[in-house]
């Protein structure tokens, strides 16, 4: 194939849209934001139309400034985050529950029984963060008309008039069969969802429909959902490496094979990508609260951006004590405690803006590597180095704690829009099937390696004191 291709990544505060050239690498750009509303409650919702202009504003962006034609599109999504919609029209029929929104929570109770039971059979434990509670939500709370799916397959039918979801993004929801990549009937009756009009699942990469949304004709021919799309960018594709990804929340996957692994440390398994039919798996462990905990900080005025983490943190050589767990949306893998809030203890009148810019990154480094930990224990190796991009791995203090409590070295990608540049290699992949996998990825490189400064013996200490502090919670509010 000849030709750039435009790579989209719809994100939760955003969407950022990339021209990507073959030979010449990025030579467009656009962005447009997405602002979801919190509510009390643990209520996160967006508007859906507000999600499709945001896709048309960023490509149009990208496009004027790359300056030629395309020859394919490629679209990555949020996963999890559901809508209710008119299959006729295309016209919403709900707000768009988002991934963090926790209304589902009575839901996920009510299955606890044949929670085990949903987890050997989709890879996911049944939990408010997953598509098929809030589906189920919508479906007894809102409306029964229409249908109701991620949001990728809505935005994909505004494009296309197509009615598809790939194989990642289905089995984010909890309805999809995880050893052979297909709906399961079981999972769907369980979840109250027989008889729902699901979409077709299809490969990552092939030509599924064109939108003439951009001009003229232009295939659709790359979809995934975020992670796996930054994960694919990281070239991680084959066991023994993991990556994470810093953004909204922090989520770090493992690539496990052909075959999907079970562990029992609290990761999700589920569907890394489909191609030419032949589905790869991998592990997966999220952190709700990364650049979202970051915004709460500068919405209290505590710093003016993440621009500022290390500048302030820097003005002090550590936390002064202070302990900060930034479950700010509850805690996710391995402890799957959505309900929980989180805490910041160990404060003194000598407690300054610095120790709690520092205690945050700690706290989001500490989760990091209790996932990195699951991993270890579940795949039976230990992770030798862990590859990272999004935007928070702009913050060398933050990146630099990560390599100190993991005791790791610590790669930032040199790609900084790793989303939509794996997207991107799926797009080129689907319009020119001739094309291998290793063809299609971009050059990895990291921009720089964090090599752990501190001792295994005071790596240990801090995490003794964070994991303290998550224990408290978990005592005070038991299950």
């Amino acid at each position: 194939m000849t030709g750039p291709v435009l790579a989209v990544d719809q994100g939760t505060s955003g969407t950022k849209a990339l021209v990507i050239c073959p030979e010449r690498g990025v030579i467009g750009t656009g962005f447009a934001e997405v602002r979801p509303r919190h509510l009390p409650g643990g209520l996160v919702e967006v508007d859906p139309v507000e999600l499709y202009d945001s896709v048309l504003v960023a490509c149009r962006r990208a496009l004027a400034e790359g300056g030629e034609p395309v020859a394919a599109v490629g679209l990555a999504n949020q996963g999890e985050t559901v809508l209710a919609w008119d299959p006729a029209t295309g016209r919403p029929l709900t707000d768009a529950l988002v991934w963090q929104d926790r209304r589902a929570e009575r839901i996920c109770a009510e299955l606890a029984p044949e929670s085990e039971e949903l987890r050997q059979l989709t890879g996911l434990p049944v939990d408010p963060y997953f598509a098929a509670p809030k589906m189920a939500w919508i479906r007894r709370h809102l409306t029964e008309d229409g249908v109701v799916t991620t949001s990728d397959a809505w935005l994909v039918h505004r494009l296309t008039g197509a009615f598809v979801t790939d194989a990642a993004t289905a089995g984010r929801t909890g309805l999809l069969d995880l050893d052979h990549a297909r709906w399961s009937p079981r999972a769907l009756e369980l979840y109250g969802l027989t008889g729902e009009r699901l979409p077709e699942v299809v490969d990552a990469a092939g030509e599924f429909a064109t939108t003439e949304e951009f001009g003229r004709a232009v295939p659709l021919t790359g979809l995934v959902v975020d992670q796996q799309a930054a994960l694919l960018a990281q070239r991680v594709t084959a066991p023994g490496s993991a990556k994470c990804t810093y953004g909204t929340g922090a989520f770090l996957l493992a690539h496990t094979g052909d075959t999907p692994r079970r562990g029992t440390s609290g990761l999700v398994s589920c569907v890394a990508w489909r191609l030419a039919g032949r589905t790869s798996y991998c592990l997966d462990g999220q952190v709700y609260t990364a650049a979202s905990a970051v915004r709460w900080l500068t919405d209290l005025g505590v710093i003016s951006g993440a621009t500022d983490l290390d500048r302030v943190g820097g003005g002090v050589p550590d936390s002064g004590g202070v302990t900060f767990v930034p479950a700010l949306a509850g805690l996710a893998a391995p402890w799957w405690r959505g309900d929980l809030r989180g805490s910041l203890t160990g404060l003194g009148l000598d407690t300054g803006p610095g120790h709690v810019v520092r205690a945050l990154c700690e706290g989001i480094a500490a989760q990091v590597v209790d996932l990195a930990d699951a991993v270890a224990a579940d795949l039976g190796t230990p992770l030798e180095s862990l590859r990272v991009d999004g935007g928070l791995t702009r913050s060398a203090l933050l990146m630099q704690t990560q390599a100190d409590l993991l005791q790791r070295p610590v790669e930032v990608s040199a790609l900084p829009d790793a989303t939509a540049l794996g997207v991107g290699t799926l797009a080129r992949l689907g319009a020119d099937p001739r094309l291998t996998l290793e063809e299609a990825l971009p050059d990895w490189r990291p921009a720089a390696v964090h090599e752990p400064r501190i001792s295994a013996d005071e790596a240990a200490e801090r995490l003794a004191g964070f994991r303290a502090a998550v224990h408290t919670l978990l005592e005070r509010s038991p299950a």
